[in-house]
């Protein structure tokens, strides 16, 4: 029985479909998987029971990695399938490049940079998009994901789950420019993880929409801010786009006496050496270091990856006070005299206030990481949201064990207390100055909300029950000092006796 040409044609993609699916050790249903498909619809296209459809192609061929084989057999076949039905084929808007699924985009360079500021890192990348497609594109993916211990998933992901990135701390800007125009774009969430966001750039703004067209060129350029306390020490670029050029950048003070080294990585090989070396150069007070390559294969990761050999210097993080009252005020931390720290704290309407309760503990967070600066409070640390004048029921604490993760306290109240007590030397950033004796119980069980609105009943001891009490009592309106014993002296905190 003789075949046609487009026959044979379906069958040479089948074919190079199925190379490359074994070659990858993939099952029929693994490869559905890993490209959105029902798997009898792979079964079927490598059968010769259903034609390959040019979505079918790209996903495979970004999938398998295939250097643009299953590409190649695609178009051979749709051009004698266009011949067939149309005498005028459509010419490939991009000879010779396969485009990835749902879009004709390019990117002809990107630009990424990563800087350490005083207390965060500012990521801005710049990508010069081309769309060689046939449809206007009217939106753009973009993702932002954080992971504070790279080499170890469970502690990150407790930490992520406790200190969760949010929209507001990322102060997310995008623009396009058009070659002169620099015009802001809109952004809509598509995933808010953790850890993890997804963002759609939309190709508009309050003027109207702005297509980018068959053809046409557009830089689009965007931003955002992660606190230190949740950025790890790496930054990763994936390839998820045909992409000419992509180059790299590390901006960290020099004093901290950074290694830097990359790593790269692919769906079809195991984590490698970069292929090309970084280059430092320093510029003033700051090391650059700068990194690119050409023509990178779809779906490759690069990661630079850094240690610091010093702690950061005192002249890099934020100028505050000589003395610890002025550096707790230049904290924005209230003094124990502020009317605030006298009324009783608004409690959260959970889970409805979620979003706005992540952001007052997300606050509290990044200043206790910052509260050593006034003393180093080796017991354990907590700060309450009225000493920063939010009025919330909100608090978090940090152990004494900096290994161990931070307690969040939602609307807390305490349900019971042991017999036993004992009178132990406090401190307070609102009241930084000085130290008192105060006599608490050894043991309190703390009723407290969860993120969803639900309550939990928490049994702290010793040394975290004084802290966890200390916050609470923040959170009731009182201080410290209405618990001591009358007519005992507070100390200066020059002359506490302890460390």
């Amino acid at each position: 029985m003789t075949t046609s040409p487009l026959e044979r044609a379906a069958e040479s993609f089948a074919a190079e479909l199925a190379r490359h699916r074994t070659g990858r050790r993939l099952s029929k249903k693994q490869l559905a998987t890993l490209m959105g498909f029902d798997p009898s619809y792979v079964s079927h296209v490598e059968g010769r029971r259903h034609r390959p459809t040019e979505d079918f192609a790209r996903r495979a061929e970004a999938v398998l990695d295939a250097g643009g084989a299953i590409w190649q057999r695609f178009r051979e076949y749709d051009q004698l399938r266009q011949a067939r039905a149309n005498p005028t084929p459509r010419e490939p808007a991009a000879p010779g490049q396969w485009l990835p699924p749902g879009t004709g985009l390019l990117v002809e360079r990107e630009t990424a940079t990563l800087t350490l500021l005083d207390d965060a890192y500012r990521c801005e990348v710049r990508r010069q998009l081309w769309n060689a497609g046939t449809e206007p594109v009217t939106r753009y993916l973009v993702r932002v994901a954080v992971d504070r211990w790279p080499d170890d998933p469970g502690r990150s992901n407790r930490h992520h789950r406790e200190h969760p990135l949010t929209f507001a701390e990322l102060q997310f800007r995008a623009l396009r420019d058009d070659g002169g125009t620099r015009d802001a774009m809109h952004w809509r969430v598509r995933h808010d993880r953790d850890a993890y966001k997804e963002i759609w750039l939309l190709f508009e703004n309050a003027d109207g929409p702005f297509p980018l067209h068959p053809g046409e060129r557009a830089e689009v350029e965007y931003a955002y801010r992660v606190g230190r306390e949740k950025w790890g020490p790496w930054f990763q670029r994936a390839v998820r786009l045909p992409t000419r050029h992509l180059a790299v950048r590390l901006d960290v003070p020099a004093a901290l006496d950074p290694r830097v080294w990359g790593v790269e990585t692919s769906l079809s090989a195991d984590e490698g050496p970069l292929r090309t070396p970084i280059r430092r150069h320093d510029r003033g007070d700051r090391a650059i270091f700068d990194w690119s390559t050409d023509d990178p294969p779809l779906n490759t990761r690069y990661r630079l990856q850094w240690r610091f050999r010093r702690e950061l210097p005192d002249a890099t993080r934020p100028a505050v006070g000589g003395r610890p009252a002025d550096r707790r005020r230049d904290l924005g931390v209230l003094p124990r005299d502020a009317e605030a720290l006298r009324r009783p704290a608004r409690p959260f309407d959970l889970p409805r206030d979620e979003p706005a309760a992540r952001e007052v503990v997300d606050r509290l967070t990044g200043l206790l990481d910052r509260a050593d600066e006034l003393h180093p409070f080796h017991a354990g640390l907590g700060l309450a949201a009225p000493q920063l004048g939010i009025d919330a029921a909100a608090a978090v604490v940090r152990p004494a064990d900096r290994a161990a993760p931070p307690v969040v306290l939602l609307n807390p109240r305490v349900v019971d207390t042991s017999p036993d007590t004992d009178e132990q030397y406090e401190g307070c950033l609102s009241y930084v100055d000085h130290r008192g004796l105060v006599p608490r119980p050894l043991r309190i069980d703390v009723e407290h909300a969860r993120w969803d609105g639900s309550r939990v009943i928490t049994s702290f001891a010793h040394g975290m029950a004084r802290l966890v009490a200390h916050e609470v009592d923040h959170l009731e309106g009182r201080l410290w000092t209405d618990r001591m014993t009358p007519g005992v002296p507070l100390v200066p905190v020059e002359e506490y006796p302890g460390p």
